[in-house]
């Protein structure tokens, strides 16, 4: 059974760990241990997942199979970007889904929910940025629709950043 369930500021710890384990899982080889561990510490500790799920620009949404957390989503309404001349486009901000859950198709189910609630807001597509060397993340993207619009480099410290894709669905 799967659901899809609104995150709360009370998720927070579970968000932090999903982000963490899932971002090493399939990021952990572009760059040093000391790199990611830098960036996970910094970006899913408790304190920032509570700040991000206080913002209500911030839509979080956990993913659940047979009542156990398998990953979650972040989207941003009207996040306009440079390279997208579109009005009303939703950033996929994230979507992380803890690795023995992908064979279940849970990505492409998450995905969808927040695709059809994009377009329930009155959205004209949604974008996110891919790490290019992320190959299983870059069929899957394709495969939902998306296509390559541009680069970007996504910083994970002051010393690092990891080259992407931005890629862009328009419905």
């Amino acid at each position: 059974m799967i659901s899809i369930v609104k995150a709360q500021v009370a998720d927070a710890p579970l968000l932090a760990h999903i982000g963490r384990l899932s971002f090493i899982e399939s990021h952990g080889r572009s760059a040093t241990p000391t790199v990611i561990d830098e960036y996970v510490n910094d970006k899913f500790n408790l304190e920032v997942m509570q700040q991000e799920l206080r913002d209500f620009a911030n839509i979080y949404y956990i993913i659940y199979h047979n009542e156990q957390p398998a990953g979650y989503s972040k989207i941003i309404f009207d996040a306009k970007h440079p390279n997208i001349s579109l009005p009303h486009v939703t950033k996929l901000e994230r979507l992380y889904l803890l690795e023995a859950f992908y064979e279940l198709r849970l990505g492409a189910e998450l995905t969808q929910f927040n695709i059809d609630l994009s377009k329930e807001h009155h959205q004209n597509g949604m974008w996110l940025f891919v790490w290019t060397e992320n190959e299983r993340a870059l069929r899957f993207y394709k495969k939902m629709g998306f296509q390559a619009i541009g680069n970007f480099d996504f910083k994970l410290t002051d010393a690092h950043a990891n080259p992407n894709y931005q890629m862009l669905l328009t419905y």
